[in-house]
């Protein structure tokens, strides 16, 4: 008789390296929050900047989206991620992020 397949919370669980089933709740409720607030603030903080939707400038408002949308984003996992404990969990993963970015620019001798 073979074990049963681990369900899609217990392979995150195992792929996160988290303590627990709540823990991974947690962590999906704060990508939850995340980009439901980003969601909601997204379109006013880039009329403050000018940016119009659906714009002749294509290439420039992606440009300002990913310069100005992405990175208040990742400050806001760090947000929510405190708010509900998770606080260790998102600093790892930002601390991977920039690494990996980082590595794009830097050039391996």
């Amino acid at each position: 008789m073979t074990e049963p397949k681990p369900g899609f919370l217990q392979r995150l669980q195992s792929k996160w390296q988290l303590k627990s089933l709540t823990q991974v709740l947690l962590v999906l409720l704060v990508f939850a929050c995340t980009g439901t607030t980003i969601l909601l603030i997204k379109n006013p903080l880039l009329a403050f900047f000018g940016i119009e939707r659906g714009g002749d400038q294509g290439a420039l408002n992606t440009l300002l989206y990913l310069l100005l949308v992405l990175p208040l984003y990742q400050i806001m996992l760090l947000i929510y991620g405190f708010i509900f404990g998770q606080f260790r969990f998102f600093w790892e993963k930002e601390k991977q992020l920039v690494k990996r970015i980082g590595g794009i620019f830097i050039r391996k001798k």
